[in-house]
């Protein structure tokens, strides 16, 4: 609550609040603002609870799973779910090729995102809007999985290779769009100035725009690195071949369909393998497959209103 001081204005006197202008503590307000912490509380509250208990299940037995139909602490705590998950070697080998997916498949999208951003940001370049039209136009038509695929597999040569799953979505049409809407509300007069001094087009993005655009980088970085993580349908299919090469999600994918399998079969996928319990190896497998990408997030929210919402508004 904001203090109040009086004050002496033509021989009366005055009732003046010293707290921000505008603040309104009539009881309307109180209470309009006691219903929207409510609201939003129960809203949260009611969003983050599956998840909570996904990772309260992926330590419970199969019993209290049958039994109990909601929980968030389990009565018995296992760790069967984890140690048939991590009981084979290549969960770490597959871990290892997701990161590395994602490191090199988010720079790929982001060196392409601004080059090509920065070079359609300028009024100056020859075929602009030939070249705006051609990026607007991938946006709406696609040829689909069957072409995609003989021109990956086939013409390139790309198929049970790192490439099939980096280069087809290199650059996102939408994300380069907004990141040049972003280049354009950059003052001129910097540019200007630095070419004047000598600098040359890559001089100025290196050198100018690119600090300048760190809230918009964090941000579609980020983007780009949660649907390369999250990704499996691409490796599912142009890396059927290199098992050796094959993300954390196809890995998980696959352990999820031999959980309820025999245990010949789960022999034959690996010799390592343990008989898994049937339910909780599903909500450990969801765990496992999120929590290193949440791990980003606190690290770069700062950065997301404000690198999505101006370069959506300037341009």
């Amino acid at each position: 609550m904001s203090e109040a001081r009086v004050e002496t204005l033509n021989g009366k006197k005055m009732k003046i609040s010293s707290g921000p202008v505008g603040q309104n503590d009539s009881v309307g307000s109180r209470v309009f603002n006691i219903v929207n912490y409510l609201i939003v509380s129960l809203i949260a509250f009611t969003t983050i609870l599956p998840f909570i208990y996904i990772i309260g299940a992926s330590f419970a037995t199969e019993y209290e799973l049958a039994t109990r139909p909601m929980f968030i602490i389990p009565r018995d705590v296992t760790l069967d779910a984890y140690r048939y998950i991590f009981s084979s070697n290549k969960i770490l080998m597959a871990f290892g090729n997701s990161v590395f997916i994602t490191v090199v498949g988010t720079l790929i999208n982001l060196f392409f995102t601004v080059t090509m951003a920065y070079a359609v940001s300028k009024q100056r370049l020859r075929g602009r809007n030939f070249f705006l039209n051609l990026v607007i136009f991938s946006m709406f038509f696609s040829g689909g999985m069957i072409p995609s695929y003989i021109v990956i597999a086939n013409i390139l040569q790309l198929k049970d290779t790192y490439w099939s799953v980096l280069l087809p979505g290199a650059i996102s049409a939408y994300n380069m769009m907004i990141v040049k809407n972003f280049f354009q509300g950059i003052p001129q007069e910097l540019e200007e100035s630095a070419s004047i001094d000598g600098c040359n087009d890559i001089g100025i993005l290196w050198k100018i725009v690119l600090p300048l655009s760190l809230p918009v980088l964090a941000t579609f970085g980020l983007f780009y690195a949660v649907g390369h993580w999250n990704a499996y349908f691409g490796a599912m299919i142009y890396m059927s071949g290199a098992r050796d090469k094959w993300p954390l999600q196809v890995l998980l994918r696959e352990i999820i369909i031999l959980a309820n399998a025999s245990a010949g079969d789960l022999q034959n996928m690996d010799p390592n393998f343990v008989q898994p319990p049937e339910q909780s190896i599903k909500m450990a497998v969801i765990v496992v497959s999120t929590v290193p990408i949440m791990c980003v997030y606190p690290f770069l929210q700062k950065y997301f209103v404000k690198g999505v919402m101006v370069g959506a508004l300037k341009g």
